[in-house]
Formats: structure tokens, sequence, C-alpha cells
């Protein structure tokens, strides 16, 4: 069987861009790669430009192993998602589908051909499924960009979206405007700089960075110099300052409810399956418009989970009974669509009576002083703070070793948090917010799930296992076991045969 995997990012990108959906692309593809008589290739799209050679065209990269990668150079949409807010390319553009075919038409033909993300390329890829008529279309939900140019349905950098208003919430969304041309050009110097061996994070592609903006405004005044032409005056005055405001036209909000539409359309009628990476994917992709006949949920396979053994529930109900405090654990960022913020307002209004009886262990990449200042005030009224700035796999064993219970409080429609996911496998109980994906390992049990931003509930659910920790050991009695990737690589193969599939079973972890 031959496959072709897309996504907006390689998987073996230098940057390491595309966080866990890159990580999860580079196990699939090592897990399917050259075993089964299976024929692996992998294309990205929106990140490689060439500023001397404008047409968008398909080039080959290095391959790895028996794996063949290459990048489509020049498209017309930028990536990730966000950059090509505005554009009417993220719908259709002409040299780009044209360029996919190409290679399509070059390399084929493909069995499947699985779509991680439409991101970096135009919706209308996927009508190509007229001139391949037996490759089968796969796409995975691994966001909601299908359904939300700003790729997470967070509204304004503020709240969870759940009406885009006919496209008007969309218009006025963005919070800070995407540079898209400054975008390309970096990604064009980058382009050129790794084709020279000259790689991210190297002394001389730091510096090639820091002073390439310098060179090419100089350039600019060289050329104009040339030309003779001068910066024209904007300081005329403008009489009495007054602006008249006229309708846009067409307005914007008409563009953001034709994208809608028609990414929706080319994915209902060309697409053989749609994945979804939890049920809650699933029923927002529904809401938004996309045939909920197609969708599959597909929890993705996870390497940690080959090592998950389910807990011994009658030895950690010993373990905590008598206990007279719990150790609350989050690992994540500090962002607010992460419910990092509310998080530690939440923690601020923790009576003190309670507080003295609840250790915390967090572990987010600093990037907020006045955070951390907060996390320190904290502490006066907390029975311990313990602080990681960040973490990798090396030290997740250690973190969870000192947490009773992990916190995902979300405030977005968050697919699958790799970090509900991890906790599981380390044997820790999940309380989550209701929004996301992440609710389901703890089978939505509603000891275990507060309504997202209402800290009164937050509290709520913690006072009860501060008084009552063995209640802990309630949450295997719901759970369910992480996917293995060989559980998924088995569905996956169903899926790409065609066969007639079911959604990954709910397996009891205990």
């Amino acid at each position: 069987m031959r496959i072709l995997y897309y996504n907006w990012v390689d998987y073996l990108d230098p940057e390491k861009r595309g966080g866990g959906v890159s990580v999860y692309q580079k196990n699939l593809i090592h897990s399917l790669a050259g075993g089964d008589g299976q024929d692996v290739s992998f294309i990205a799209s929106g990140i490689a430009y060439d500023l001397s050679h404008k047409a968008p065209h398909v080039r080959e990269i290095k391959a790895d192993g028996p794996v063949r990668r290459f990048e489509l150079v020049n498209s017309e949409v930028l990536s990730p998602g966000h950059l090509s807010f505005h554009s009417e390319a993220s719908v259709q553009a002409p040299a780009t589908t044209a360029a996919f075919r190409d290679f399509l038409d070059r390399e084929g033909p493909f069995d499947v051909i699985h779509f991680n993300n439409l991101e970096g390329l135009p919706a209308e890829v996927l009508a190509l499924k007229r001139h391949y008529p037996n490759t089968r279309f796969i796409y995975s939900l691994h966001n909601y960009f299908a359904v939300c140019p700003q790729v997470n349905l967070w509204f304004q950098e503020r709240e969870n979206c759940t009406d885009y208003d006919g496209g008007r919430k969309c218009a006025t969304c963005l919070m800070f405007e995407p540079n898209s041309g400054g975008a390309r050009k970096a990604n064009a110097l980058a382009s050129m700089l790794k084709r020279l061996g000259i790689m991210p994070g190297t002394r001389l592609f730091n510096l090639a960075f820091r002073y390439a903006p310098g060179v090419y405004r100089l350039g600019k005044r060289l050329l104009a110099r040339i030309k003779g032409e001068r910066d024209a005056d904007t300081s005329a005055d403008n009489g009495s300052g007054l602006i008249r405001l006229v309708p846009e036209s067409p307005p914007r909000s008409a563009y953001f409810a034709h994208r809608r539409e028609r990414f929706c359309q080319y994915i209902n009628e060309y697409c053989d399956q749609v994945l979804a990476v939890s049920e809650r994917v699933k029923e927002v992709a529904a809401r938004f418009g996309i045939d909920e006949r197609l969708i599959t949920t597909s929890y993705i396979g996870t390497r940690v989970a080959e090592e998950y053994q389910a807990p011994d529930t009658e030895a950690l109900a010993r373990r905590l009974a008598g206990r007279d405090h719990i150790s609350l654990g989050y690992l994540g960022y500090m962002r607010r669509d992460k419910g990092f913020y509310f998080l530690l307002e939440a923690l601020e209004a923790f009576p003190a009576e309670l507080a003295a009886r609840v250790k915390l262990v967090i572990a987010a990449r600093f990037a907020d002083p006045a955070a951390w200042q907060r996390l320190n005030l904290l502490a006066e009224k907390f029975k311990s703070i313990d602080y990681a700035d960040g973490y990798n796999h090396d030290t997740l064993d250690d973190l969870y070793e000192r947490i009773d219970l992990a916190v995902v409080p979300v405030l977005w429609e968050d697919n699958l948090p790799q970090v509900a996911i991890e906790a599981l496998c380390h044997q820790v109980p999940v309380l989550a917010s209701n929004l996301g994906g992440a609710q389901e390992l703890g089978g939505k049990n509603p000891d275990f799930v507060f309504r997202a931003g209402d800290a009164d509930a937050f509290i709520n659910r913690v006072t009860r296992f501060v008084e009552h920790p063995g209640r802990l050991v309630d949450f295997w009695g719901h759970a369910s076991a992480p996917v293995t990737m060989d559980e998924h690589l088995d569905q996956l193969r169903a899926l790409y045969a065609g066969r007639e599939t079911v959604s990954t079973a709910q397996r009891e972890a205990v």
C-alpha cells in the first residue's frame, strides 16, 4: 500500500514546529514505514519559500530511511494557519493546487492520502479526489482549522467560540494582525540557509536573521535612490481629522462565512473519512458543518501508552487513607487558552484552610514575570509549591511521582491534550474542564470534570478530594486505558483499506 502523509510542517523540522501533531506524525510514519509492504511518503507546504522562483512547485528533500520527503515551495497559503487568516487563497489557489496535482501525477498513484492538516494548502486540493477516484482521502481533525481560520475556536484570545455569527465574529477576532509578508521573507531566508547547510540554532543562522532586516531596508533605500524615488509625504493636513466610515464591499464577514461553507463542502464531498481525535472533537466538528456520518473517533496512539500499567487500586486506597492533604499538578504552558491564568485565579480564591492542605506542582516554561510573582504570593498560604521551568520526557516520571491529581483546566475545545494522556500513563487521575477531549480519559466521571472557567466548581471538586483523598481512586472505575500505537495502526489499516470500522473501543483501565 502506498501512503502519502501531509502536514503543514515537516515532521523532522529542525525548528521543532508543529507541536504534538509533528510528534504523532513522526511516530506514525516510523511505525508504518518499511513494514507489511507499506510504501510511505510525506509532504509539507506553506513553510518553504524561494523568492527567486515565484511559481509553486514541489521539491524532494533528504529521505528519512525508506520514507521519501517532499515540500511544496511557494505555496499561496502560508503556514501555520493564522498567517493566512484573511487570505482567500486558503479556499482556492489555482497555482498551488496545480503544483500539488503535478506532484501526485508524477509520484503517484497513492492508495491513501492522509491529511493531518489543511494548513498550508487551499481547501480545493480535496477536489482532486475527482482525478484520483481510487485514492482514499483521509482528513484528521487535530485542530479546527477547517471551520476556524484562527485554528482553535478561541475568540479574541479570551473565550471559547461557539458561534461565528455568520462570519462577523471572525472579522473582529484577531487582536494582532499577522505579518504575512514578513513571514514569507523569513521563511525564504530560512529555506535558503538550510539548503546551504546552515541550520536553525547555529551562530550563522542566528546572525543571518539578526542582520537580514537591516540589509533589506538598506537595499530598498538604495534602489529608491537609483530610481529617483522619494518617500511620500504623509504629513498633509487632514482638515478636521474626521474620517467617514463606509461599509466594506464585500463585507469581511461574507468572506469568513464563505470560507467555512466551502471548507465543509470540500470535506463533505471529497473526503472518504474524517478522523476526530476525541468524541468531543467529533461533536464540535459536526456542530460547525462537517457531516457526522463521515467522522470516526480515532484516539491517537502514543509511545508512552506502551508502558502503561493499570494501578493497583487497593494499594492506592491504602496509601491515601489517613492523608490530610493532596498534591495538585499542572503541566503545560503559561497560556490563557490552556487555563493557566484561570488556575492562578482559582488558586488565589482558595480558602486559607483549604490551601494549607494542598501541595502544588507546576511545570510551565517561564514566560510571564507577573505570573511568577503571583505564584510567589501563593506560596504564603499553600502547604508547598514546587515549580519547574518546563519539562521534557526525561523529567515526567519525577514530576508525576509528586502529583496525586493532574489538572487540565483548558478554556477552549482542546482536541486531546497530550498532558492528559501522559498523566493517565503515569497512573495519575485527571481533573479536567468540560471542554475538549481530556474529560473522556476519565469516562466523563462528573466527580473529575468541572465547568470551564468556573472557579467555584473547581474549588468544590478539589475540596471533596482534600477532605476524602481516597476518592481519587474512583477515577479508575470509569477511566479508559490509553491507546497504543499498535492499536491505532490497526484502526488506520482498516480505514485505509476501506473496511467498516467503529470508534476505538473504550477499554477499562482496571
